[in-house]
């Protein structure tokens, strides 16, 4: 694997590390840092990961080894991006700021996003569509993200919000484009900050 600090043409982060531009992305990837960090003990490791990688699968069905190898898969290639950009090589423990620093510069890179978040997702919306219908119903995602540690109450209201054309369910499309805005987007008002919750979560 190239070294994800030393980004190519290709490669640069999508947002600039311009403070009036990152203050929000700063304050997700806060909240992806809390989330990850399973034990509360102020640092994301590969037990953390692991554990993270394990709630997700579990929603896929038992037999449905494509769709858990690729959001393990996702994890194990956010966490070897995290250790390749660690500043203390000795370490395998990242702190918050490391993390916010770490996700700024290498994984909202596009080939280093793809390969990680992009993996969950693909994997994680595979495996709930069990349907093939390509869309997630409101008790679906409400379901979904209970599972996942976060509380309905956050979650429906979340839900209405990404549910942009108002059909009553959430599309591949419109799930993706809340991803793209969540990790990517430094505008306030985007609907995809509400994918993990609401917005006020952040202030």
């Amino acid at each position: 694997m190239p070294d994800p600090t030393e980004a190519s043409s290709n490669d640069q982060p999508i947002q600039s590390r311009d403070s009036t531009k990152t203050d929000l992305q700063d304050k997700k990837f806060s909240y992806v840092f809390n989330w990850f960090d399973q034990n509360g003990d102020g640092f994301v490791t590969q037990e953390d990961i692991e554990k993270m990688s394990h709630m997700f699968s579990v929603l896929a069905e038992e037999n449905d080894q494509k769709n858990k190898d690729a959001m393990n898969q996702g994890f194990m290639n956010w966490w070897n991006l995290l250790l390749d950009a660690r500043e203390d090589k000795t370490s395998e423990k990242i702190a918050k700021q490391e993390f916010i620093r770490i996700m700024h510069a290498v994984v909202i890179a596009p080939n280093n996003f793809e390969k990680a978040v992009g993996n969950i997702v693909d994997g994680l919306l595979g495996a709930l569509d069990r349907d093939g219908s390509g869309t997630l119903s409101q008790d679906e995602y409400v379901g979904m993200y209970k599972a996942l540690g976060i509380p309905p109450s956050t979650s429906s209201e979340a839900f209405k919000r990404l549910d942009r054309n108002g059909d009553g369910q959430i599309s591949r499309e419109e799930f993706n484009q809340a991803l793209f805005e969540y990790y990517l987007s430094a505008d306030p008002n985007a609907p995809g900050n509400w994918l993990l919750g609401p917005v006020d979560i952040f202030q």
